[in-house]
């Protein structure tokens, strides 16, 4: 028979029986939990399933069934000696050599003779000996072969043993098999039938098993594990080790020859940096130009952005090959393929695996609510992006003896550019993200993430990688650019054409409150606000219908009162004729592709008569414009083509109007617009678009229609304008010359109702 050997590290269990340090088998039981232990488990339990037997649940008795099959091939008798009971064997496991035979019978006969010894009759040695041999047949046959041969069997039981249990796992033990108990709540249990350890040795391990933890649990982890070598695939040879290494100066770390970062052969060293503010803002630019220039002096390769990554192109996108997918495994293993521009074995496996990491990692920050769609659309970004930037970051047949550097000026917006940095810090690159202007924000968080902050700020659009594009302010100038960030953040206090970014809020008012909000700047009025660089503004969207009190002169005095240098008047209805000449039609279609416009391709056109505007204004424009078509407003949008005759009337506004938005600073008085519709002379959908628009742009636009009649609203899907009913309709009025209208016999409103009395 053998012995029971003891051990401290339970990777012993896996040693081949002759390479032992005693000839001898383990049995143990495990009552506590650590890293070592969850690592052997997982291993123990693959032996066990293909070389051995899992016991979860217990060892059942025999059954009237099994007993009956016992009793028809082997009789009922019982002798008590080894003979009878190796004759026994021989016919019931006739799978066992004679030296297997002869260590279990032994067992057997020790385990029944202990038994008498205790004072057990024959009757009960007799069911002790059946319920042995039931159990070696009908849970352990597949093992009894193996029985002592170099590769010992294993046996996993889950939970704590009864009497008969143990004894059959300590014949099992004594004729040449491993086991291992797992006891999650401690050795009191066992001790109940063993109290003084005759049968196995208890193994310490520091912590308590996981709440919940079980055989089944460790399934999925093998089950998990195996999905995950089918995942990945090959590894790479290295890891990354980033910023570990560093001594936290920015970018003298990265200046940092490769060959001095660190010389453990499983690693390769890189940087993952974020520089927020400036430490001297006089010589921020020169410092950079000269680090730029010291890092390509060395040979390494370097990419820059600024402000943003560009985004895929449809090339781009095109390339990446991918289908619909059910399952994320699949999608990952299929999409892992589309990287291209490198041959080097390590450097794919690399990219596969950072690629498959980061992917996990952002599926599980999408929590259970992720969309698999989601995902693969931010991994085709990554792959289109990687594929451009790989052959700028890597050297043909360098593979990853060298570390490329990207670096990114400004902060990240967008969480695919924040994705797809993060993808690049697990690869032998160098990135370094540059927040010079303390108010910028940058969405990157990231564990790996190592950053350096300075109390001053500086404004930078570009990063330096030429002479001829440095520009370094004096000490007077960053003064005065510290002045005004003081006077213009959060004070309520703006500079001139502070912000380039503004939405609209239509304004419910009375009647009489246009006239009072009319000269206002809109900083003044209701509900202005300001959120992420976006100007919030409350602007008017009126008609006025009838002519208070019958009244005329006092209208006419109520128009003339709003008509200010910053306001556009028409009374000539229809303002825009809708068969008139318009040199944008012929090519609108060209404009508009798959529901976006081709900003672009716009402003290139021979047409295009905005181009004189500064870039900013011609991108607000083009914004406000993809708005009201995607509002579908105007009705006929995306049924008839009315988005070509959209883009027409917008992209072909008088020269008058278009100089309003240009001159037209969001946080003062916005520009107006009165429309005038005294008869009934057919009102354009060209009008309604031209006047949709202005409002979408922070025009004031008021409609006055003494009549009563529909005008633009006719050719909205919304009840967009606030229409005031003011008085009784009157009809054929004749527009009077303006100029010769006065003002004086008209009293606000608000003067008439405060007047004190004399």
């Amino acid at each position: 028979m053998f012995n029971r050997i003891k051990t401290t590290n339970l990777n012993d269990y896996f040693t081949q029986l002759d390479k032992r340090k005693e000839k001898g088998v383990y049995f143990y039981r495990i009552n506590g939990y650590n890293q070592n232990v969850a690592e052997f488990l997982q291993k123990y339990y693959e032996e066990a399933r293909v070389n051995g037997v899992i016991v979860e649940g217990g060892i059942p008795n025999p059954d009237g069934k099994s007993l009956a099959y016992y009793g028809e091939i082997m009789g009922m008798s019982f002798v008590m000696n080894k003979g009878f009971i190796s004759q026994s064997l021989q016919k019931w496991l006739p799978r066992m050599n004679m030296f297997q035979r002869e260590n279990v019978s032994t067992a057997i006969y020790d385990a029944l003779e202990n038994m008498r010894k205790k004072g057990k009759n024959d009757n009960i040695l007799k069911n002790s000996y059946i319920k042995l041999m039931c159990g070696l047949y009908y849970k352990f046959e597949r093992i009894v072969n193996k029985l002592g041969t170099g590769k010992p069997p294993k046996i996993l039981y889950e939970g704590y043993v009864n009497s008969y249990e143990i004894m059959l796992l300590s014949v099992l033990s004594k004729s040449g098999s491993d086991i291992v108990i797992l006891q999650y709540a401690g050795d009191a249990g066992y001790l109940k039938v063993d109290p003084n350890s005759e049968f196995s040795d208890k193994f310490e391990a520091d912590g308590a098993f996981p709440q919940g933890f079980s055989l089944k649990s460790v399934r999925q982890l093998i089950q998990d594990k195996l999905n995950q070598e089918r995942l990945y695939g090959v590894l790479p040879d290295v890891e990354n080790c980033t910023n570990a290494w560093i001594e936290g100066k920015g970018l003298p770390d990265i200046m940092t020859a490769v060959s001095k970062r660190g010389n453990d052969t499983r690693f390769f060293y890189n940087c993952f940096i974020r520089i927020n503010g400036v430490e001297d803002k006089t010589y921020y630019i020169n410092e950079l130009f000269k680090f730029y220039s010291d890092l390509k002096q060395s040979g390494r390769k370097i990419v820059v952005t600024d402000g943003a990554i560009p985004r895929p192109t449809p090339e781009e996108i095109s390339k990446v090959n991918r289908g619909e997918y059910n399952n994320r495994d699949v999608m990952l293993m299929d999409l892992s393929k589309a990287f291209s521009g490198t041959s080097d074995t390590q450097l794919k496996r690399i990219l596969n695996k950072a690629f498959i990491d980061i992917m996990l990692e952002t599926e599980r920050e999408q929590g259970s609510g992720g969309n698999l769609n989601k995902l693969k659309n931010k991994a085709v970004y990554i792959l289109s992006w990687i594929n451009r930037y790989l052959s700028r970051l890597f050297s043909v047949g360098k593979g990853i003896s060298e570390t490329g550097c990207f670096i990114h000026m400004g902060g990240c917006k967008d969480e695919n550019e924040a994705l797809f940095l993060r993808f690049l810090s697990r690869l032998p690159v160098d990135v370094l993200i540059l927040k010079p202007d303390l108010n910028d924000v940058c969405c990157v968080k990231d564990k790996l993430l190592y950053e350096i902050n300075h109390d001053a700020s500086l404004t930078v659009d570009k990063f330096p990688t030429d002479s001829t594009e440095i520009r370094v302010g004096t000490a007077a100038y960053h003064a005065e650019r510290e002045l005004d960030n003081l006077m213009y953040r959060d004070s309520g206090m703006y500079r001139d054409r502070q912000y380039s970014k503004a939405a609209v809020i239509t304004l419910q008012t009375m009647y009489e409150e246009i006239e009072i909000l009319w000269n206002e700047e809109l900083k003044y009025r209701p509900n202005f606000t300001i959120a992420n660089d976006t100007v919030n503004m409350p602007v008017i969207f009126a008609k006025v219908s009838g002519v208070k009190n019958g009244d005329v002169n006092h209208y006419w005095s109520g128009i003339k009162k709003l008509m200010t240098s910053d306001t556009y008047f028409i009374s000539n209805v229809p303002f825009i004729n809708a068969g008139g000449a318009n040199p944008i039609k012929a090519s609108a279609a060209e404009f508009f592709r798959n529901g976006r416009l081709q900003k672009e391709k716009i402003k290139t056109h021979r047409a295009y008569q905005y181009g004189f505007l500064k870039s900013e204004i011609q991108d607000y424009i083009l914004d406000k414009l993809q708005i009201l078509i995607d509002q579908r407003l105007i009705q006929g949008t995306f049924q008839n083509g009315m988005e070509y005759n959209i883009i027409a009337v917008v992209l072909n506004m008088k020269k008058e109007i278009v100089r309003m938005i240009q001159n037209f600073d969001f946080t003062k008085k916005n520009p107006k617009l009165i429309y005038l519709y005294t008869n009934e002379a057919p009102v354009t959908v060209e009008d309604a678009i031209l006047t949709a628009f202005l409002n979408l742009i922070g025009f004031d636009v008021v409609f006055f229609v003494p009549t009563g009649y529909q005008c633009v609203e006719k050719y909205f899907n919304k009840d967009i304008l606030i229409e005031h009913q003011c008085g009784e309709y009157i009809y054929d009025l004749r527009v009077p010359d303006f100029r010769k209208v006065s003002v004086n016999d008209h009293v606000p409103w608000h003067k008439k109702l405060f007047k004190r009395g004399n």
